[in-house]
């Protein structure tokens, strides 16, 4: 209901837009007024820049060019623009039979995409686009050609999500990079890219990705639905998004998976699943998401199947090792020390023998002594950053357990805790996983481990009952499809890896033919061959 309101809304302004514009909304014929209602909307900014010039020799028409320096490149403006116009020796023999405008578009500009814009809206916003205004005096009428450019990022490796084995270019901050990289992945006429402008105040381009026939219409038309439905000020980042288009906001679990990898992107909308990339950021979103896709890294692709289906095992134990240590160690010194072996059972009491606090106090302390470093590690200039944070954990954790604040366990049961969400290939997953960990170590104080299992079935519930777009969240785990397990806790041989996951697609779930297992040749071929 939501969307279709806001939908109903976004038609009544469409239809208000088709209405015969005022004659305050166009432009003037006298080139000195036009320029000044420029200057005046832009404040006189500084780098706002109005090139007045003259066309032709004999009967010389005064003109303009605007543009913003810094996102165009002057280059371009000088070769493809001011050189013909001002070289140009027979241009205004031209004007009697020509209007000057339809002649600049269609024999003298060569910039791309030249459009005549004829109202002050359309104009401006050109200008902040990045686009060149070229006006002439005398005619209500103007000139926007493309002529994009500026300092910009280049293509490096991504810094979040580093890969030992495959491509390492990066998304950038240039949208129209970023699409580019896709199409070099992607050689596909079905391959599809709707862009939409959102923000009051920022215009920010946002662009919707999918591959027609593989993506299914009722994700896609959803996914379009939401981006329509977003009326806000400002657009700065793809998280910015993330928050106003995903499921559930009360959860600690992430729905929406984000990425500024291209080729992990390009994985994805082949399995049929539909891309969103934020002018002005390096970070693609990737809807619907799985749990388990947050698990998964772009390395298990290109590596053997036998090795990469043992590191994933390996990353899902990690994960629950970083949510249940702390808890675990609480529940077994606090209600279960008969679990515990009898030797290790006496160190550890010994141990705590001088610790004033219970297991509890004494696990929250260390947790959030490690948690302030780490924020202090990512904050801090990255030169000292990890120096900081490193020598911070030594020192603290030396000088606790010297001044019997903490146990000697406890410190490698945090140490452990802190490797263990480190390994995490997903940071989103990861920051779940510090959050729940504290409702953990409360149920294990309470409770002991029948309070940890009672939390981790909750949690488990509680992830059954998430939706991304409509796709359940354990998927395929919850509900169940063999055929999707090939790809969950192991990777399957890429061979046997024919079909596209069934709830992100139900048409076109077919990926490469049968049959497509190596097999070496018979003892009649290679006779066959020799003869």
């Amino acid at each position: 209901m939501f969307f279709k309101k806001r939908k109903k809304k976004e038609d009544s302004k469409s239809d208000d837009t088709h209405e015969e514009k005022s004659p305050a909304e166009l432009l003037q014929r006298d080139l000195t007024c036009n320029i000044k209602r420029i200057k005046e909307e832009v404040g006189y900014s500084s780098d706002v820049i109005v090139r007045e010039f003259s066309i032709g020799y004999n009967e010389q028409i005064p003109s303009a060019i605007v543009f913003i320096d810094g996102l165009v490149e002057a280059s371009i403006i000088n070769d493809s623009l001011l050189k013909l116009l001002l070289e140009e020796p027979n241009i205004e023999r031209y004007f009697k039979e020509w209007n000057p405008i339809q002649l600049l578009q269609t024999k003298v500009v060569a910039l791309d995409d030249v459009k005549i814009v004829l109202d002050w809206e359309t104009l401006f916003q050109s200008l902040v686009d990045g686009e060149t205004i070229v006006l002439v005096d005398g005619y209500p009428q103007a000139l926007s050609g493309s002529a994009r450019g500026g300092e910009q990022r280049a293509i490096e490796e991504p810094q979040t999500q580093v890969s030992i084995r495959g491509p390492k270019d990066g998304f950038t901050e240039s949208i129209r990079t970023n699409t580019a990289l896709l199409r070099r992945r992607i050689k596909n006429t079905d391959f599809r890219m709707e862009t939409k402008k959102l923000g009051k105040a920022t215009q920010t381009d946002v662009s919707i990705l999918y591959i027609n026939g593989i993506a299914k219409d009722k994700i896609v038309q959803e996914v379009r639905d939401r981006i329509s439905g977003i009326d806000v000020g400002s657009i700065l980042e793809s998280g910015n998004i993330e928050e106003l288009i995903e499921d559930e906001t009360f959860t600690t679990f992430p729905t929406v998976y984000h990425t500024e990898r291209p080729d992990v992107v390009a994985a994805n909308l082949l399995e049929g699943r539909v891309a969103i990339l934020v002018d002005g950021t390096p970070f693609a979103l990737v809807v619907p998401a799985l749990f388990i896709q947050f698990f998964q890294s772009p390395d298990d692709y290109y590596t053997r199947f036998d090795i990469s289906s043992g590191l994933r095992f390996l990353r899902i134990m990690i994960f629950f090792i970083s949510l249940i240590a702390p808890s675990s160690y609480i529940a077994a010194t606090t209600f279960h020390q008969e679990m515990i072996p009898t030797q290790l059972a006496f160190s550890i009491a010994a141990q705590r023998e001088v610790v004033p606090f219970p297991s509890f106090v004494e696990a929250v302390i260390m947790e959030v002594t490690f948690e302030i470093l780490r924020e202090a590690g990512v904050r801090m200039p990255r030169a000292v950053g990890q120096a900081v944070s490193i020598v911070g954990a030594l020192v603290i954790g030396q000088a606790a357990v010297q001044a019997g604040l903490v146990s000697p366990a406890m410190i490698i049961i945090v140490s452990l805790t802190a490797i263990a969400s480190f390994a995490t290939p997903s940071f989103s997953i990861a920051i779940s996983a510090r959050v729940i960990r504290f409702a953990l170590m409360v149920c294990a104080a309470a409770f002991g481990f029948y309070g940890i299992f009672l939390g981790l079935i909750i949690m488990v519930v509680h992830l059954c009952s998430l939706r991304s777009f409509g796709v359940p969240y354990m998927s395929p785990l919850s509900p169940l499809d063999f055929q999707g397990l090939r790809d969950t806790f192991i990777r399957a041989p890429f061979w046997s890896l024919d079909r596209r996951p069934a709830l992100i697609n139900e048409d076109n779930v077919k990926r490469q033919g049968r049959n497509q297992s190596p097999h070496p040749p018979t003892e009649e071929e290679e006779n066959q061959d020799e003869t």
